[in-house]
This record gives structure tokens, C-alpha cells and sequence, in this order.
């Protein structure tokens, strides 16, 4: 075949091998590349410097309150979808200094701020992944009415992106829905769909057109393009679930006292893990830390969510008092008011909140209840799809 001079939006075929190179040519570069590896028997986004350290052979199983990594195809390396965490820890830590300070001959002496991020590159996130950022930059990178944050902004400004396109979508997956996968359109620098003996990798900016330079693509057939979409027009319709978010963000605004926020109340345990794993949940709270002895005080961001007692404390009491307020709260945010605060959806479709809530709460069925049909049995959702292709 031909080697392909890469550019903008230029498709090409790397072959299995070569993703190896594409590894070392990233660590060449200065980047500390984070690819999804096995942790405690969930796929998470860590350091790796080979490929021997991805999580190879290996398909994630997820339904409400269930996730298995089962045995696949040795000779694929993509199988799963999302594991339990993605970039936004990496962007926007579950706990930073802000900064430090003490006390020196009576003048306040600044010591530390928000350390300096690293330079990461991420293999293998997924077009759910790359929405969810873009809905994350609205926030803090400085694009609605929101000051932006220095540590974000850098960290997503220098940061390198291998997207993986979704060929295997789990049994909670509905980014086709939300419009967000399972192709990555934007937001990458290089964009692989996985075929049994090779990538088709498709260029997504001047900084990956330079990586792929140094990887000698092939030229792509006809056949190879072809089946590359096939595979992703089968995911498409396979998804785990549906939803309509037109439809959710109406029913939303209008019922707002339904009494079945009553029954999901009665199941939630407001644990908070829905808002953990989700990649556009951006709650915070600080804390401060004072040293007496040294007169030294340091302020600390955490992760925090809305589905605490105190997180909507006043002097007052609590804003958010029950369990129901705070689920109402949550899903109207993710489906509904994050377009009237942002423009964008706070859900890409991920699926994770469903996955890691344990007791199986399907924001997708709480909308059909919200609507006055019955809730799908869980025989009757999709399992997860075996690709024929």
C-alpha cells in the first residue's frame, strides 16, 4: 500500500504493531501517556509505557448496578467502553492545594499554589469522553460567565488525545441518543477504529497530523473505510439505551412535584457515587488548614456532591433537606438546567451512573416513569452487543 502523507481530517491504517510506536513516539515527545489498564478488576486511565500494559482481550459487562470484565478476543485491544473514571480527574483533581501560605516578621508570606499540570497523553478515551470535556471547558475554561481555571486551562491546552471509536457500546451506553458517540467527530488529535488486524485512524489536528507523520500510514481502501463504518452503524444501533433528550429536558421542567420523585427517594441512598463517576459533575467544596505553631494556612479544593446533607447548608438549614430534592436536583442539572446555565447537556450518555449506582437507579427509566409509561424490565434492556463485523 502507499504511505500517506498525514493531514487534517486524512484517513489511514496503522497497523496493530504500530500502536507501540505511537506510544513511544508520545513519551518521545515529553508526554506521560495514560492508556487504560486493569485495576482491581475495572479498566482505569493510568501511566503506561507499552502496550503490553493496556487492557488487551478483555470486554466490560455493565447493567444497573453491575460491572464484569469477561474474557475476549486476545487480538483486540478495545473491546470495553468507560471504566469507573476518564480525564476529568487529570483536569480538575479530586483534591488540590490552591495554594499556601504563613506568616513571616508580621507579613503574610505566599509559599505554594495549584502545582504545575503535566504534559499527559490520553490513548484510548472515547467520543462520550471528548463531549463530556468539551461541556467541562464551558465551565472552566473560560467560555460562558464563568472565570476560567489556570490549572484546567493549562492542563487541557497541552494535553494530547487518542480517541478510540465505540464498536462494542455496554449495556448502558446511549451516547447515539445524546448525539455524542459512538464516533468522535471533534475534540481529538488522532481518532482509531479498531479492525481485526488494524487501526483506521483519522487525523483531528495539526499535533496529530505531526504524530502520525512519524507512524508511515497506509493509505486506507475503499473496503477498509467502508467496514470501519459499518462497525460503527452496528454500535449505533445496539446501544444499551435510549433516550430522547428533547423529550427528558421538557418533562423536566414540567414535573417538577411528579410524585414519582416520591419512589426514586425511596430507592436512592443519596451515596453520591452517580456524581463521582460522572465526567461532567464539577461540585466542589474547600477546605482550610491553619498551623498555629508555624502560623502557616493552606486551602484545599475537593470533589463534593450534591447529594450530601451539608452541601446546600446555610444558616438556614440545608436547602436540599431530603433525598428527593437532591435526586430531583442531580437529574434536572445533568438532563435539563446545565443547558440554561451552560448551553450544553450535563449528559453525554456515558452510562456510568447507571453502572455505579447500587442500587440500579436508570436515569433513562426515571424519564419513561416521568412520562406515564412503565418502566423497562431489566430482561428487556440490551446486553451488551457482540460485533460480528
Amino acid at each position: 500500500m502507499p504511505k500517506l502523507q498525514p493531514a487534517v481530517g486524512q484517513h489511514g491504517v496503522l497497523p496493530k504493531d504500530g500502536l507501540a510506536n505511537l506510544l513511544r513516539t508520545l513519551r518521545q515527545d515529553g508526554y506521560t501517556v495514560m492508556g487504560p489498564t486493569v485495576e482491581r478488576d475495572v479498566i482505569v486511565l493510568q501511566p503506561v509505557s507499552s502496550t503490553e500494559q493496556l487492557a488487551r482481550g478483555l470486554r466490560d459487562q455493565q447493567q444497573p448496578g453491575v460491572y464484569r470484565l469477561k474474557p475476549a478476543d486476545p487480538d483486540l485491544f478495545f473491546q470495553y467502553v468507560v471504566g469507573p473514571h476518564g480525564p476529568k480527574r487529570y483536569l480538575f483533581p479530586p483534591i488540590q492545594q490552591l495554594f499556601a501560605l504563613h506568616v513571616r516578621q508580621g507579613d503574610f508570606a505566599f509559599d505554594a499554589g495549584p502545582p504545575q499540570p503535566p504534559k499527559l497523553a490520553f490513548v484510548g478515551l472515547r467520543p462520550c469522553e471528548l463531549a463530556a470535556m468539551a461541556s467541562m471547558d464551558r465551565v472552566f475554561a473560560g467560555q460562558s460567565r464563568c472565570e476560567s481555571d489556570v490549572y484546567y486551562l493549562q492542563a487541557r491546552q497541552q494535553m494530547f488525545i487518542v480517541a478510540v471509536n465505540c464498536t462494542h457500546p455496554a449495556g448502558t451506553c446511549f451516547c447515539a441518543s445524546m448525539n455524542t458517540g459512538p464516533q468522535a467527530r471533534e475534540g481529538f488529535d488522532l481518532a482509531l477504529t479498531e479492525m481485526r488486524g488494524a487501526f483506521l485512524v483519522r487525523v483531528g489536528s495539526a499535533r496529530g497530523a505531526q504524530v502520525a507523520a512519524s507512524l508511515e500510514l497506509q493509505a486506507p481502501t475503499a473496503a477498509e473505510i467502508e467496514l470501519a463504518e459499518l462497525k460503527l452503524d452496528q454500535a449505533r444501533e445496539h446501544m444499551g439505551r435510549k433516550l430522547d433528550r428533547d423529550e427528558a429536558r421538557h418533562l423536566l421542567e414540567q414535573n417538577i412535584e411528579h410524585p414519582h420523585w416520591d419512589e426514586v427517594a425511596k430507592r436512592c441512598l443519596a451515596c453520591g457515587n452517580c456524581t463521582m463517576v460522572c465526567p461532567t459533575c464539577f461540585c466542589s467544596s474547600v477546605s482550610d488548614a491553619n498551623d498555629l505553631t508555624g502560623g502557616g494556612v493552606s486551602r484545599t479544593r475537593l470533589w463534593e456532591s450534591c447529594y450530601t446533607h451539608q452541601f446546600s447548608y446555610t444558616t438556614a438549614g440545608p436547602v436540599r433537606s431530603t433525598i428527593r430534592a437532591r435526586y430531583r436536583h442531580w437529574l434536572r442539572h445533568k438532563l435539563c438546567t446545565m443547558w440554561d446555565q451552560f448551553g450544553v447537556s450535563g449528559c453525554v450518555g456515558c452510562g456510568r451512573c447507571i453502572t455505579w449506582c447500587p442500587v440500579g437507579i436508570d436515569l433513562t427509566q426515571e424519564i419513561v416513569a416521568l412520562r406515564g409509561g412503565s418502566p423497562i424490565q431489566p430482561a428487556e434492556l440490551s446486553p451488551n452487543v457482540e460485533s460480528e463485523v
